[in-house]
């Protein structure tokens, strides 16, 4: 079955551009045009990849972002007409995959929407790809986006997240580039890729209680790239 992209946004001719443009390239697409229905509909179908307005009449698209990343596990691509830095940082920050900016090609969005399904665990590791990983004080669950430390407490992590923690999992004690990060994981090279990396590392390194000055875990080598340090039990 082809994968499932879900539109937000509130503009009808946004909306009906994506839908026909994604359902000639292959994919279901169901849209939406208020928050409330379309997380209305999260409780039946299961997206693979959510295209997101930040501008919704009804609810904060960044908080929306932040909850989807969290709790769904599904990739989200931000589309807004936003061009500031400091917004596309922030939905980097909260959990977004990728952020396209209006005025966009159609293509463009097709391109970027296969770019997140080929470097997603759905696409990328197949359904017999292990789904849990152990190492100093914590066990990883792909399959449910979820860390546990000793004591049995979990933190959850997005899909975004979990994308570059199964990239150092896979890779312990190898440095791991900028280059290898950008064919691995897919995205077009450059600052945007490079800050979306910082963020999902950041982020990662909180949530593993790594501190940043003097990891334990994924340490920088700076001009070169990362290294996780730990040896791991799949």
């Amino acid at each position: 079955m082809s994968a499932l992209v879900t539109i937000l946004d509130d503009e009808p001719d946004i909306r009906q551009l994506l839908c026909e443009t994604l359902e000639d390239a292959g994919f279901r697409v169901q849209s939406f045009g208020r928050a409330r229905e379309f997380e209305a509909a999260l409780k039946r179908i299961t997206p693979d990849v959510c295209l997101i307005d930040l501008s919704l009449p009804d609810t904060d698209g960044l908080a929306l972002v932040h909850r989807l990343g969290q709790d769904h596990g599904a990739a989200v691509i931000i589309i807004s007409g936003r061009a500031q830095v400091q917004d596309r940082v922030a939905g980097l920050e909260l959990g977004a995959d990728d952020y396209i900016t209006k005025p966009f090609d159609p293509i463009e969005v097709v391109a970027r929407v296969r770019a997140r399904l080929r470097s997603g665990p759905r696409a990328g590791h197949g359904a017999s790809a292990k789904n849990s990983a152990r190492f100093t004080g914590w066990q990883a669950h792909f399959d449910r986006f979820l860390l546990s430390d000793e004591n049995g407490e979990d933190v959850p992590f997005s899909q975004a997240e979990g994308e570059v923690l199964r990239l150092f999992l896979e890779n312990p004690k190898r440095l791991i580039s900028r280059a290898q990060m950008q064919e691995h994981l897919g995205g077009a090279a450059g600052e945007s890729f490079d800050r979306a990396m910082d963020v999902r590392i950041s982020r990662l390194r909180t949530k593993l209680r790594d501190d940043p000055k003097n990891p334990k875990l994924i340490k920088t080598i700076y001009g070169a790239g990362y290294i996780f340090l730990d040896d791991v039990q799949w």
